[in-house]
């Protein structure tokens, strides 16, 4: 099986209450003034290639989440529209430093402890 046929597969793997509490646990842990993307946030919550779970999630739900701390690869912003000026005014806000449209990563990478996640 290709990285495709099992992405393909990750897409159609239904909902879980576990894995959606996995991933807020993560997203809650990215300290003030620091990004993580989607990639790895799915990671450090134990559920490597469900980047795609990770950004469903941010839609359905991110009352009470820094949902804003959480980016593309590369420290892209996937938002379009206002909903990503906002994200970026509240980085910035935040103190988070931007090359062009990208986050500063070397500047601003959370490093996640996964220990902290039992």
């Amino acid at each position: 099986m290709n990285r495709h046929q099992v992405e393909r597969r990750l897409r159609r793997v239904p909902k879980s209450e576990l894995r959606d509490e996995m991933f807020k646990k993560a997203i809650r842990s990215i300290a003030k003034g620091k990004v993580a993307t989607y990639g790895q946030v799915a990671a450090a919550a134990g559920y490597p290639l469900y980047h795609r779970h990770v950004a469903a999630l941010l839609r359905r739900t991110h009352e009470g989440l820094p949902w804003q701390r959480v980016v593309g690869a590369g420290g892209e912003i996937k938002l379009k529209f206002e909903a990503g000026m906002e994200q970026r005014m509240r980085l910035e806000m935040e103190g988070v430093k931007f090359h062009g449209k990208r986050v500063d990563m070397a500047a601003h990478q959370h490093r996640f402890k996964t220990w902290d996640f039992d």
